[in-house]
């Protein structure tokens, strides 16, 4: 079953056919609903690429998966496969790119040669030229994080400052006086990464109110990476007995790191963070964390962009998400 035997059975044209099902010329009432009953009788679905070329769109999504790091992490992960999730509901095809260095071509491509409907850009920067190209290109785009500027556009972002000044606020209310700060990697802070940057910047101003000892590192993400963190910072700074994390590939070794020096958690060394649900809940003991909200901020991303795509010139929306500290075992008092 295709259109020409659905414009044979209804005794009009092809052209008529295609008018009737996008709505693009005025079609009699009787003739559509002729149609539209052969339609429902032979269960005719169109060509997703006839459709798509009928409406003058694509019906496919870039997501520009991040330009910091080699690889991706399980939240990173996570996120592409909620987005397509979500793209599915709105039948929409999710093409991935990945951007930065002489990755930019890819993403370039796409910006130049229209091959999608609409762009979800993953991990901006503070200074995010990517984010300047899509608006210089008219193209719709949502972004996962926002820019020093507030980005003039729609994105949805994690309340990494407020967050990390939260995870510091509960230390402090437990007695706390000398907490650390374990971020990403050093290359991210140089990069403009904004989870990296508004993370010390949380740490910093927090530690500052309460008038504590803070100890901001920077670790590779990996678990490798934790643990000789953990060593180094006990070794130069053994006051500390506290530690808040938003880097959850260095988890493991912070927690291995820990368990060798002779500090257990909780009851002589406090955990905390903004990490994923999975690497908090496979922490020992379970980690006391802001869980990030994949699932949501892959919802709201997709619906924002559907929006943009359907109407380019309505008011651009921001999605600022900040859960609450999930109380689990990690922390305690100091002994």
């Amino acid at each position: 079953m295709n259109i020409g035997e659905i414009a044979r059975r209804a005794g009009v044209s092809r052209s008529t056919v295609s008018y009737a099902l996008s709505g693009k010329r005025t079609v009699s009432d009787a003739t559509r609903r002729r149609i539209l009953r052969i339609i429902a009788e032979a269960g005719y679905r169109p060509n997703a690429s006839a459709r798509a070329l009928a409406e003058g769109r694509t019906r496919t999504i870039a997501l520009v998966i991040p330009p910091a790091g080699p690889r991706l992490t399980p939240v990173q992960l996570g996120f592409v496969a909620s987005v397509v999730a979500a793209a599915g509901r709105y039948e929409l095809d999710v093409l991935l790119s990945p951007s930065g260095g002489e990755r930019d071509r890819s993403f370039e491509r796409i910006v130049a040669g229209r091959r999608v409907d609409g762009v979800i850009l993953m991990e901006v920067r503070l200074e995010d030229a990517r984010a300047a190209s899509l608006r210089e290109a008219r193209l719709p785009f949502v972004a996962i994080g926002h820019t020093a500027d507030a980005l003039p556009g729609c994105w949805v972002d994690l309340d990494y400052e407020g967050l990390v000044a939260s995870c510091v606020e509960h230390l402090a209310d437990l007695g706390h006086r000398a907490i650390a700060l374990v971020n990403r990697p050093q290359e991210f802070l140089d990069l403009g990464y904004g989870p990296a940057r508004r993370a010390l910047d949380g740490f910093t101003a927090a530690t500052a109110a309460r008038g504590l000892d803070g100890i901001a590192l920077c670790c590779a993400d990996a678990a490798m990476a934790g643990e000789s963190c953990v060593e180094d910072l006990l070794a130069t700074h053994p006051q500390v007995t506290g530690l808040v994390t938003v880097n959850e590939a260095a988890l493991p070794g912070l927690e291995r790191g820990l368990r060798r020096l002779g500090r257990a958690i909780p009851g002589l060394f406090s955990v905390t963070g903004v990490v994923g649900q999975h690497w908090a809940e496979e922490f020992h003991p379970p980690l006391t964390a802001a869980d990030v909200p994949i699932v949501a901020m892959a919802d709201r991303a997709v619906e924002l962009l559907a929006e943009r795509i359907s109407d380019p010139d309505a008011p651009a929306r921001h999605v600022l998400l900040s859960p609450p500290i999930s109380l689990r075992a990690s922390t305690a008092p100091p002994a």
